[in-house]
């Protein structure tokens, strides 16, 4: 019975997402701009972390500068949700006008000279748009992910984000795939900038002008499997159109000293935030610890 009742949720949730995506982009725009309001002057959704997040990253900025940077962040924010509505129902042609990738031809490299790819990413841009990466190269492509507690919405978030080939592979399973699939290549998204539950001495950083620690997982993994290490650069071009660059981390993260790649990784992601500082997701309790 209980299965039955997820299922019929499933479907209900689905159809109606699947409808809502139909309406016209500059509707659904609209609507977060609606949401936008609610969200930031009405509710102030997780305002004061937002603050207080921008403030400590930046303290060259001011007080104006900072407000600016919040309340574009907000409205970002929102509109990515619009984005990944429509993406439900857009046309492959659409998304490909949208979507702009750069130097996939590294991965290409990598994986024909028999090397798995771990592909590192922080929460920049609309990081969600990366489920059509698989549409772009020929290799397969997983997303490494922490299963929801809600059975629906977990099975509703695999249908939308392997819409284009994109698989879904648990952080519980990852390390076993990725070392029994090394006489298959493939490229393994990791987005690596949320808080770690188990605090590593070795694996503290400073990100921001903050102490920070960082999962340890993505780079003992990469060093066990011999992995290349690519990180993926994400930029808004304009409103709805983004930029993913594949820049170089190491060709073979087993010839890398130990936390060589994540001191990489988070010189690339510090630049990725302050190239974009409204596109990061400051919602995000990062420095709690």
């Amino acid at each position: 019975m209980k299965q039955a009742l997820q299922r019929v949720a499933y479907s209900s949730v689905y159809m109606a997402t699947y409808a809502i995506s139909l309406l016209p982009m500059g509707f659904l725009y609209a609507m977060a701009s609606f949401t936008f309001f609610l969200v930031y002057h009405v509710i102030g959704y997780r305002k004061v972390i937002v603050f207080q997040n921008v403030a400590r990253s930046f303290p060259e900025k001011r007080y104006g500068e900072v407000h600016a940077i919040v309340k574009k962040f907000y409205a970002c924010f929102v509109a990515y949700f619009a984005e990944i509505v429509k993406s439900v129902s857009a046309p492959a042609e659409v998304l490909d006008k949208k979507i702009r990738f750069e130097n996939l031809e590294l991965i290409d490299q990598y994986i024909n000279s028999g090397r798995n790819v771990i592909a590192c990413l922080g929460h920049c841009g609309n990081w969600e748009m990366l489920n059509f990466m698989p549409y772009k190269i020929r290799h397969e492509v997983y997303a490494v992910y922490k299963p929801l507690r809600s059975g629906t919405m977990n099975k509703l978030m695999i249908k939308l984000r392997s819409r284009f080939g994109m698989k879904l592979l648990a952080d519980s399973a990852i390390v076993r795939h990725v070392l029994s699939k090394s006489s298959s290549p493939a490229v393994y998204l990791f987005l690596a900038d949320q808080c770690p539950r188990i605090k590593e001495e070795k694996y503290s950083f400073t990100l921001l002008n903050q102490e920070t620690y960082v999962f340890s997982g993505m780079e003992k993994l990469a060093r066990t499997a011999r992995t290349a290490v690519v990180y993926l650069h994400i930029t808004q071009l304009s409103k709805g159109s983004y930029k993913i660059a594949c820049l170089p981390v190491c060709a073979n993260a087993a010839f890398t000293n130990d936390g060589e790649i994540t001191q990489k990784y988070i010189d690339l992601l510090t630049e990725n935030i302050r190239e974009e500082p409204y596109g990061w997701l400051w919602t995000h309790k990062r420095w709690k610890k």
